[in-house]
């Protein structure tokens, strides 16, 4: 795989993608709708809600039917009995055929259901264009309730392409992460480890054993949003009667109406195609569904294409990613846009340009407009908000088109720098394409003194450390070593004496872990079965440096800056407060030459489920410890960083039991 004898642009001329237009058809009978052009089929059963048929080029790419397979199609985790299917209970359905603005015909299905208890609305929207291969995507939510004016939170809303067929024989998450399927005798022999995660090592001849690990787990193929754009399956042709190829995709042509900003993180791929549009796998915000809630998500696109035997993966990956564009068919939405509630036309967006001035050691820096007064983080707050962002070039400039009407907080972050700039109250006027809202900005990296010292790289992540972002070496595809079960990483083993990390000989890719824990092993661990917790060698982790006498000179206050990549608090991803966890708002603790600082309070709100879960990651939170210079001393120095001794947490689903934080970077200023 990945192999390309040919060119991307030869392999794109080759593939079966000719765009004849012909007419649309959209038809519908007492028990399906079918909207279909010259190259894909697709059909919804009234009986299900569901797509139960869909053919490119007069290949079957979903298979039989059969319960929750063979199918694409919407859920949510939304009612208070957790998941709901819509499509069955009181559904109605609507039809469309059309001509857009460009003269391309198009046909469109809308299906509506109402879960009866509560009265929450679910539809999901389909489009087909005439020289398309592709169906545009929205899911909406709505709910009016005034009598009942708090419902729950929205945990999960998501679309699924889940195909029965054995056709399907890889999956791709981005450019450097792909497997083969697992085959049917790896997952008849398979041993759970974790909650969604198996032991597949008992089927040494299987391809994604021999090729990617001896675990499979539907996180390893999870991605972060900031600059993913396309993911799915291939079928190689070896199940396909003239070997042809195909793909099955999600192109995310927009990222505005997700949650969480470019940190957002989430399951995109394993055996399914997922539109995750809402969920807290990672742990982040998730928005409470209120009286008056109304959100309609997208559009994205489930692309589909068919090239000739032999086209490599990457080739079909790469055709789906150019559609990942806003842009792309703006056109064309603003046509259906009567069909769609609360999509927000070309006349009611603006173009947002920003110049700023970066810190000199601004690496890979990113704009993001988003709720404002909030960190973007936490913009599933407001229901009405939109979230973009742009890469800043090396001139400091940044483009983001097509910016929903509205007032935005403007943060921007870089790797190499810590903290970020924000500024609320930016302005962005509907004029189309007429006129663009410019800013201007000079950010300065955040400074409390002279700098010590500086460990990690502050970039929001926990990957530059033991097991991050380091390449698996025992098997050829090499995955990065923490999409891998976490297990297998024996903290005990790899740091007998737990860590002890010196300023300036140590080096953090080796001598710290991209995972501080409170407990190693026991529940959920298959490969150490008994909980380690030590003599505090596992909980405490210490970092040594030496001051001279002239950094202590005319000094009077220190200030050691902890920013972390995530944290996992006895709340787990619930977001949940449970009164009787008694970590459920963690301690986190800094000792300096043996005396303790006042301990950080990580709250129950900004936990996060990411290692555990293949992350490096999730949600952020940073904290300046201050104290007195009267600490520190001349020579050898010592801080103890320290969770809980032994701190866990009871796990419903198979889950190390563990409170852990992942260290983004550490920062230790004289002032």
């Amino acid at each position: 795989m990945l192999l390309r004898s040919f060119s991307s642009l030869s392999w794109i001329i080759l593939s079966f993608s000719p765009r004849v237009f012909a007419k649309v058809i959209a038809t519908e009978d007492a028990s399906q709708l079918v909207i279909e052009n010259d190259r894909l089929y697709t059909r919804v059963d009234k009986a299900s809600g569901a797509m139960d048929a869909l053919s490119l080029d007069g290949q079957n790419l979903l298979g039989t039917p059969s319960g929750s397979t063979g199918v694409l199609y919407l859920d949510c985790y939304c009612t208070p009995n957790g998941f709901w299917t819509p499509g069955s209970t009181q559904p109605t359905y609507e039809l469309y055929s059309g001509v857009d603005s460009s003269g391309t015909s198009y046909g469109g299905i809308k299906m509506s259901d109402t879960y009866t208890a509560t009265g929450q609305t679910l539809e999901q929207y389909w489009f087909l264009r005439d020289g398309e291969t592709g169906l545009h995507a929205f899911s909406r939510l709505a709910y009016y309730n005034e009598s009942a004016p708090f419902l729950r939170n929205l945990q999960e809303f998501r679309t699924l392409f889940r195909p029965n067929s054995n056709i399907w024989t890889h999956l791709l998450t981005n450019e450097i992460q792909y497997a083969p399927l697992p085959g049917d005798g790896a997952k008849a022999n398979e041993v759970v480890v974790q909650d969604a995660t198996w032991y597949m090592g008992n089927t040494p001849d299987d391809p994604y054993v021999q090729q990617e690990a001896d675990y499979f787990t539907k996180y390893t193929f999870q991605d972060t949003w900031r600059n993913h754009d396309t993911h799915g399956m291939y079928a190689d042709g070896s199940q396909i009667s003239d070997n042809s190829t195909f793909g099955a995709w999600l192109v995310m042509n927009t990222k505005e109406t997700y949650f969480g900003g470019p940190l957002h993180s989430d399951l995109i791929v394993d055996g399914i195609v997922y539109n995750y549009m809402v969920s807290n796998h990672h742990g982040d915000q998730t928005p409470n569904i209120t009286n008056g809630f109304d959100r309609t998500f997208g559009p994205q696109y489930f692309y589909f294409n068919h090239f000739p035997a032999g086209a490599d993966l990457a080739v079909l990956r790469e055709d789906a990613a150019q559609y990942a564009d806003p842009q792309w068919n703006a056109e064309f939405y603003d046509s259906i846009a009567e069909h769609v509630p609360n999509y927000v036309t070309s006349k009611e967006r603006g173009t947002f340009e920003l110049q700023v001035d970066l810190p000199e050691n601004a690496e890979n820096p990113i704009a993001v407009l988003a709720q404002n007064g909030v960190d973007f983080q936490d913009n599933a707050f407001d229901t009405n908000a939109y979230q973009y962002w742009a890469e800043i070039d090396a001139d400091g400039h940044a483009t983001i088109p097509r910016v929903k009407a509205d007032t935005y907080r403007l943060t921007i972050y870089a790797a190499g720098v810590f903290g970020q700039y924000v500024q609320d109250d930016i302005e962005v006027a509907a004029s189309g394409s007429t006129t663009t809202t410019t800013t201007q900005a000079t950010w300065a990296e955040e400074r409390a003194g002279q700098e010590i010292f500086r460990i990690g790289t502050p970039d929001k992540s926990s990957g530059e450390y033991r097991h991050g972002y380091a390449r698996e070496a025992a098997h050829p595809l090499h995955p990065e070593e923490y999409r891998v079960y976490w297990a297998v990483y024996d903290f005990v083993d790899e740091f007998p004496a737990g860590v002890r990390f010196r300023v300036g000989e140590d080096d953090p890719a080796r001598d710290l872990n991209y995972v501080h824990w409170s407990v190693f092993g026991g529940y959920a661990n298959a490969l150490r079965s008994e909980e380690y917790y030590g003599d505090g060698n596992v909980n405490n982790w210490t970092v040594l440096f030496d001051l001279e006498s002239a950094q202590l000179e005319n000094a009077q206050l220190a200030t050691f800056t902890v920013q972390l990549a995530g944290a996992k608090t006895a709340a787990g991803n619930t977001d949940v407060f449970n009164a009787s966890e008694p970590h459920a708002n963690l301690a986190y603790t800094v000792s300096v030459n043996g005396k303790d600082l006042e301990p950080w309070i990580i709250p129950w709100y900004h936990s996060s489920s990411c290692a555990v879960r293949s992350a490096v990651i999730c949600y952020n939170v940073a904290k300046k410890f201050v104290f007195d210079l009267s600490i520190l001393k001349e020579g050898e120095n010592e801080i103890v960083l320290s969770l809980p001794f032994n701190a866990t947490d009871y796990e419903s689903a198979v889950l190390p039991p563990s409170v852990y934080v992942q260290y983004d970077a550490l920062r230790l200023e004289l002032s």
